[in-house]
């Protein structure tokens, strides 16, 4: 049986897009988006300063909890 090495059967970057991407998509401009999230505001004040759901807020805000601001892009 052939021994892995450490080595995962994955490639070494995230297919996950970074939270920028997600913030354009929403349409929700990602700096304004950090602000909001630095100073501390409640998703439903988030959500109503870019119109969108709270449910994209909440997305949003998960997404830089696990991951951060961006994802892997590169893993040499």
């Amino acid at each position: 049986m052939e021994q892995n090495n450490g080595q995962g059967s994955f490639p070494p970057w995230s297919r996950i897009p970074s939270l920028e991407e997600m913030s354009r998509e929403a349409g929700v401009d990602f700096d304004e988006l950090l602000d909001c999230i630095k100073n501390g505001k409640s998703k439903e004040e988030i959500a109503e300063e870019f119109r969108v759901s709270e449910e994209t807020v909440e997305s949003l805000h998960q997404h830089f909890l696990h991951y951060g601001i961006s994802s892997v892009m590169g893993g040499d």
